[in-house]
């Protein structure tokens, strides 16, 4: 720890109020503005020791009285949260500024592209291989990264997205080498230590599911082209069978016009109770009775084929979705037998 004339004002307060304890420093908070409050917070969560001397230098500034300990060996991190949570009745406020303080002292790598508009990233980046770029939004938070997809020359989207789902871990030696080569356009210092999860096929789901101008129906038309089965799985992730359930009863009308009682009864097989009491309340009495009847009746069958005709029953969703017809909610084997 540097001595206190190196201090900032920042640091000095973000050590008394370790130092005060969580009582005191929780009523010393409620005094402070949500920007104060976050700032202070994240510099604490930086502090693991407090050297005697500079606690007792701390005291002698802040004219207060202490007893001498031998330093003080301190959670910052752990101890910052629990002040934020005990700095306000609000629970909307608490939520609100634990939510800054957690995404503000996470390492996220390209810092500086995460702070730019949407328009400025992808103006920067559209001349970079799409592996580049993948890698770069691969870091970024999940608005801000469809928001630049969206901005980017139509030809590149799917390609981008689709090297987005194929993403892993990254080294961080790659993560420097793309912040090195732009560094020399803006400016990135952002490192890291261990192996880094990025991408993959949920990423690239939050990123759709974000998305708007129907971009997202555009970019998966283009990569089933280029691989269908990650597009199936991408689309099982975005909205599945019991995501049904948040339809009202004029979509779900629409939907059973399209599927004969023989595929529906299928799909039920594994189906909540819920999503077959939502559906048996949007058809006639005696359509619901000789579907029940039918389950009854229905012996084991693979978990595969149910699976399937759920899919296929999706996918007459998801077509009436793109003809205007209704709007879905978005949600998330071997064979076995059920």
């Amino acid at each position: 720890m540097a001595s206190t004339e190196k201090l900032t004002g920042l640091k000095k307060a973000a050590i008394l109020l370790i130092i005060l304890g969580e009582r005191l420093a929780t009523k010393l908070l409620e005094e402070l503005s949500d920007e104060e409050i976050f700032r202070v917070t994240r510099c604490m969560a930086e502090i693991d020791h407090i050297p005697e001397e500079t606690k007792l230098r701390i005291l002698e500034d802040f004219e207060l009285a202490a007893e001498s300990q031998a330093g003080i060996v301190v959670k910052g991190q752990e101890f910052a949260k629990k002040l934020i949570a005990g700095s306000s009745g609000d629970k909307d406020r608490e939520s609100a500024l634990m939510k800054q303080f957690v995404s503000g002292t996470e390492a996220r790598p390209l810092e500086t592209i995460a702070k730019m508009h949407p328009s400025m990233v992808a103006g920067l980046l559209e001349r970079e291989h799409p592996q580049t770029l993948a890698l770069v939004l691969s870091t970024q938070a999940t608005e801000h990264a469809g928001a630049i997809i969206a901005k980017l020359p139509e030809e590149k989207r799917s390609d981008v997205v689709y090297r987005i789902a194929t993403l892993d871990a990254v080294s961080p030696a790659v993560i420097d080498r793309i912040e090195e080569a732009l560094s020399k356009e803006i400016g990135i210092v952002v490192g890291g230590e261990e192996q880094k999860e990025i991408g993959g096929l949920n990423k690239v789901v939050e990123i759709l599911d974000n998305m708007t101008d129907n971009l997202d129906t555009e970019i998966l038309e283009n990569l089933e082209e280029v691989d269908p089965e990650m597009v199936e799985s991408i689309r099982k992730m975005m909205f599945t069978f019991e995501d049904l359930c948040a339809l009202d009863g004029r979509s779900i009308q629409m939907i059973l016009r399209e599927v004969n009682n023989d595929s529906l009864t299928m799909a039920l097989k594994t189906a909540s109770d819920e999503i077959k009491e939502k559906i048996f309340a949007n058809m006639s009495s005696r359509a619901a009775d000789m579907i029940r009847d039918d389950l009854d009746a229905m012996g084991p069958v693979r978990l595969s084929e149910v699976e399937a005709m759920q899919q296929t029953i999706v996918k007459i969703a998801m077509k009436l979705e793109e003809e205007g017809k209704l709007v879905l909610g978005r949600g998330s084997g071997g064979d076995e037998f059920v």
